[in-house]
């Protein structure tokens, strides 16, 4: 491991962080990788602290893979969710976070659809706070364990060839891994319709193509992102099926890919739609290893936003 020391008290989003401070990360998360291994999975390192999940969104696996993470820390956790919260009588966010405060709590995970909510919140707070998704923004830890996953896979990030698919315009999740492996080196191609895909991302820094087999057999990584289907109301493309054909990841265009490229998406899938069965389950997939990865890097990122930001070692 370097000997970075981390400074920063949250962990709000990548395009704030830099190549150093992303190679921190995942270079702390290498060691949690390693205590997930182990016959008791179990480290005291938060021990005493309490973690706060405040999740405004339906979520299972960033949900669960936060709170094992601090389950396997030791932490105290307390999970609130909207439905049951005081927001639901008319208090502000603001005031519902500030009363959790109050309890002296030491870090908030919280996922909002509100872009900046997780920013906003850092700037008042005392404790941590770590996005967990704030709106179309940032997904910071998705992206961390999509990178992760990738230098664990291929050794390296910088100069691969790493392409994005699908609705990259509503996608937190592209957001991050644009943000990240460009930072890293990387070469991002952005893939799906014109309705999907706009000119303006171009400012990130990545590369924009509205065909799929133009550039499927050309690049390292394939990352698939879910096409919700709850979209559709807004007509961003004609049917599911014309959007499968031209941008899905089946048995057909499989066979075009390189040999040692890797399949990915962060979940839930849609089979059928971005990825037939037989790819999301094939020998290029590494969708499994992504949630695997989730736990150790979330785990190094409550690691160096409490103590560990100050020089202490991984137990």
């Amino acid at each position: 491991m370097n000997k970075f020391v981390w400074k920063k008290k949250d962990l709000l989003g990548l395009e704030e962080l830099s190549a150093d401070e992303i190679l921190h990360i995942l270079d702390t998360s290498k060691s949690f990788y390693e205590i997930s291994t182990r016959a008791i999975k179990k480290v005291p390192v938060l021990r005493g602290k309490t973690v706060v999940n405040l999740f405004f969104e339906p979520s299972t696996r960033t949900k669960t893979s936060f709170e094992l993470a601090e389950k396997r820390m030791s932490a105290d956790i307390v999970n609130v969710s909207a439905s049951g919260s005081s927001l639901t009588k008319g208090e502000t966010l603001i005031d519902t976070v500030k009363n959790l405060a109050a309890y002296k709590i030491d870090i908030l995970v919280m996922r909002h659809s509100v872009p900046g909510s997780a920013h906003m919140l850092s700037k008042i707070l005392e404790a941590s706070v770590v996005n967990a998704g704030d709106g179309a923004h940032e997904h910071p830890t998705q992206g961390l364990l999509d990178i992760f996953t990738i230098r664990q896979k291929k050794g390296r990030i910088e100069n691969l060839k790493v392409a994005i698919v699908g609705d990259i315009l509503h996608s937190r999740v592209a957001r991050s891994n644009i943000w990240g492996l460009t930072k890293l080196g990387a070469e991002v191609i952005l893939v799906g319709p014109t309705t999907l895909v706009p000119k303006h991302f171009e400012a990130m820094g990545v590369k924009i193509s509205h065909n799929f087999d133009d550039v499927i057999g050309d690049v390292d990584v394939i990352n698939m992102l879910r096409i919700q289907k709850e979209r559709q109301k807004k007509n961003l493309f004609p049917s599911l099926r014309e959007y499968s054909d031209l941008f899905g990841l089946d048995e057909r265009r499989i066979k075009k890919i390189k040999k040692d490229a890797i399949v990915m998406h962060p979940g839930p899938i849609n089979r059928g739609v971005e990825m037939s069965a037989s790819v999301a389950d094939g020998p290029f997939s590494v969708i499994l290893d992504q949630v695997t990865n989730g736990l150790a890097v979330r785990m190094a990122v409550f690691f160096l936003v409490t103590g560990g930001r100050k020089g202490k070692g991984v137990m």
